[in-house]
Order: C-alpha cells, then sequence, then structure tokens
C-alpha cells in the first residue's frame, strides 16, 4: 500500500508543493509547527531514514540542504532546524522548521493558516531556490 507521500508525489493528494528533481520532493507541513515548515522526501518509498543507502541518504541530504537555504531567504527565523523523525509516515522524510526558539520543535502544537497564505509562502521560497 502507498505511504500518504507517494499518493502526493503521484498528484493522487493535494500539496503545497516547493520543488523536485528526479529523485526527491519538498512540500509545506499542512499541520505546520511554524510558517514555512517544509517536508523534504525521497520519492523512493523507504520507511526508514538509516535503510537508505549512501547515494540515497545524500540525495535526500543535498536536496534538504537546498530547500533550508531558500527557506532561511524566505521567512524570519534564527535558523532552519532539520529532524528526523519518521514515526508518523512510513516514507523517509526530513522536517525543515525555522525557528525562534527550541519550544518551535514541538511537534504537539501547530499552527492554523489558509490557503492563500500556504500559497504566498511556496511562492517566496520558490523565487529564493537557487
Amino acid at each position: 500500500m502507498s505511504s500518504i507521500f507517494t499518493k502526493i508525489i503521484r498528484g493522487e493528494l493535494p500539496c503545497y508543493k516547493i520543488d523536485e528533481t528526479d529523485d526527491c520532493f519538498a512540500f509545506l507541513d499542512i499541520n505546520p509547527n511554524k510558517k514555512g515548515h517544509t517536508l523534504c522526501i525521497l520519492k523512493k518509498e523507504v520507511d526508514y531514514i538509516f535503510d537508505l543507502n549512501s547515494e540515497d541518504y545524500q540525495k535526500l541530504m543535498n536536496f534538504s540542504r537546498k530547500i533550508a537555504l531558500a527557506l532561511k531567504k524566505s521567512v524570519n527565523c534564527k535558523r532552519i532546524a532539520l529532524s528526523v523523525v519518521g514515526l508518523e509516515v512510513p516514507h523517509v522524510h526530513v522536517h525543515l522548521i525555522p525557528l525562534e526558539s527550541m519550544s518551535d520543535m514541538n511537534f504537539r502544537k501547530s499552527i492554523k493558516l489558509g490557503d492563500n497564505e500556504f500559497k504566498s509562502i511556496v511562492k517566496k521560497i520558490k523565487s529564493n531556490l537557487k
């Protein structure tokens, strides 16, 4: 059975897409910790990050770095945190979260954003991609 992320990649479920390559895909988290909270995933469906081979791991990390650099230019924050938890969706994914304080890493609290806010963030991040 396909993960929810595979369904997003295939276009079966909507998302606020930021970027994609042949191997990776980035989109905004719909239950963000902070404005700009982004998920980076491999298109290949693998459950656990340390089950990835070195090449796929590097692809995901390099892609995540590119997105994080654009995200940092797009939202007001001290830095972009990278977190790999992977318990809620059995598909390797990296959380990129704009930080002002450590409490911004609390996955039990999320903020609500409207459709126009999500679209505005995507547009801004895309404009900062190189």
